[in-house]
């Protein structure tokens, strides 16, 4: 019998965040009908190009949009394990830009690149990062960018 303990901590450090690095995130999700029907309703985004079939069908795409926030809520939160874990505060999010489509039965994956890492002058026990998430469909067509800061504790 082996008395070892493993202890998985979600997030990284501060001191992890490298510049010029990029994160492929493990998490991914398929958006599937009930998930952009849910958040429609918890939203009161009752647009019919989001709730409707027969809608969506006489327009651009042809078929039904997902919520453009329901995917930037889904890549946060694929991103969490990774950038946000350890975060004491997400400080900002800026030029969120929806570059493609996102439908039905579409699956999102996302990857975040390091662009910056600043010590916090005030208190020496955490750091501000700055990085840049894209979220890509199965086709590995990018959907989705933001920029976000996060400050972020430092090790011990």
């Amino acid at each position: 019998m082996h008395n070892n303990t493993i202890i998985k901590e979600i997030g990284m450090y501060f001191e992890d965040f490298i510049p010029g690095d990029i994160i492929y995130h493990a998490a991914s999700k398929t958006i599937f009908e009930s998930d952009n029907n849910i958040f429609s309703l918890i939203t009161m985004n009752h647009h019919p190009v989001h709730t409707n079939i027969d809608y969506a069908s006489h327009n651009q795409h042809g078929k039904v949009l997902v919520v453009g926030t329901l995917v930037f809520s889904l890549v946060v939160g694929i991103t969490v394990p990774d950038i946000s874990g350890k975060a004491i505060a997400n400080l900002m999010y800026e030029n969120i830009e929806h570059l493609s489509p996102v439908f039905l039965n579409d699956t999102i994956y996302a990857k975040t690149e390091i662009l910056e890492a600043k010590e916090s002058n005030s208190k020496k026990d955490r750091g501000i990062i700055y990085v840049e998430t894209t979220a890509y469909n199965q086709d590995k067509e990018d959907v989705l960018r933001f920029r976000r800061r996060v400050l972020v504790k430092r090790r011990g």
